[in-house]
């Protein structure tokens, strides 16, 4: 049967054409505004390495907290590293999932979590986070693959109410970091920390240039497994300035309710240790139960950090590491419900 062309006007086809088009536009641009909006990439902040000794490797750092406001430490850091070191830093946060801001109260959705995939280094500051299978999955993948870990502050506790496959999480703290939630041994808000070296740790390569080492944070109940190498312990202090003298009272532990000096001995606040998995890879890990936003703005502390990146990504340790901050940074005092609503992820981008 042959088609009926008699009124066929290429001019009329287009016509039809154009104004199909023209209903989808509004679609289009609906479509095309929600990616760029709820996409991967506006999600998570990504700062390119400068120059320096890390060009070519790659840090991801995990924000998620509710208390300690790493999602303003982690941004900072991330610059930090990428330009006065040259790694290229990822930045991954907890997200609300209806408004794209970041809300570390917000405990089941790091989205962009999958940059873990190329990370050479992982710097977590997490806590009692209940992630779905979906984002668990980079994480243990990382594990797996025997790479290692910074842990900071509640990173010992940064699990909680994963079920199933990813259930051994809850015990990351313990298993991988060398510690769990305790207690807290400083009295909070009350008592800051001051860090003192281990003796016989001195010579260590990540405490070179880490000198006057002091918290707003209090000192975290901790006892470290034998196959952990202290680095630095943690004086409670009787008040909030780093020259406030030392606490001198005794306290009953948490484990075994037997009474002590609250410095005698000092709780350890620093140490690295090598994990061994069961099927014989090995995840070096450094863990600090300081590291906070505000304890990050002591020049010590951020200096121990960043050696522990050098080592932990094969570089030798500066006699003296570059720890000078981009650009401003005013961390918020830490509390819960503190955290700074309707900011964006790229709302860190680097500025010019």
């Amino acid at each position: 049967m042959r088609r009926d062309v008699s009124n066929f006007s290429p001019s009329r086809v287009f016509f039809r054409h154009t104004l199909r088009r023209m209903k989808l536009l509004p679609i289009l641009a609906t479509l095309t505004f929600t990616s760029s909006l709820f996409g991967a990439d506006p999600l998570s902040v990504v700062y390119e390495g400068a120059a320096g000794p890390g060009k070519g490797k790659h840090i991801v750092l995990l924000a998620g907290d509710e208390e300690y406001r790493s999602e303003e430490a982690m941004p900072m850091l991330g610059k930090l590293l990428s330009q006065r070191h040259g790694f290229k830093c990822t930045v991954i946060f907890s997200v609300n999932a209806n408004t794209g801001d970041i809300d570390p109260n917000t405990n089941n959705n790091q989205p962009g979590i999958e940059a873990l995939g190329s990370a050479d280094l992982c710097i977590t500051s997490l806590r009692f986070r209940k992630w779905s299978d979906e984002h668990a999955k980079p994480f243990v993948d990382y594990y797996n693959a025997g790479k290692p870990f910074i842990g900071l502050r509640t990173s010992t506790h940064a699990f909680n109410g994963m079920k199933g496959d990813y259930a051994w999480l809850n015990k990351f703290g313990k298993d991988v970091l060398g510690e769990q939630w305790v207690s807290h041994w400083g009295r909070h808000k009350a008592e800051a920390t001051r860090g003192v070296v281990e003796k016989g740790a001195e010579g260590n390569p990540l405490l070179r240039g880490a000198e006057g080492v002091f918290g707003l944070t209090d000192v975290y109940e901790a006892y470290p497994p034998a196959d952990a190498t202290i680095l630095m312990r943690g004086i409670v202090l009787k008040g909030m300035k780093p020259e406030s003298e030392p606490a001198d009272y005794k306290k009953k532990r948490a484990t075994d309710k037997a009474e002590q000096g609250v410095n005698d001995p000092a709780m350890p606040i620093v140490w690295t240790r090598e994990h061994k998995q069961a099927g014989g890879k090995v995840n070096k890990v450094f863990c600090t139960t300081m590291g906070d936003a505000v304890d990050l703005a002591n020049e010590g502390l951020r200096r121990i950090i960043v050696n522990a990146a050098y080592q932990f990504t094969g570089l030798e340790v500066p006699a003296k590491a570059d720890v000078t901050v981009v650009g401003e940074y005013k961390p918020t005092m830490y509390g819960f419900g503190g955290f700074k609503k309707g900011v964006k992820p790229a709302d860190h981008a680097l500025t010019k």
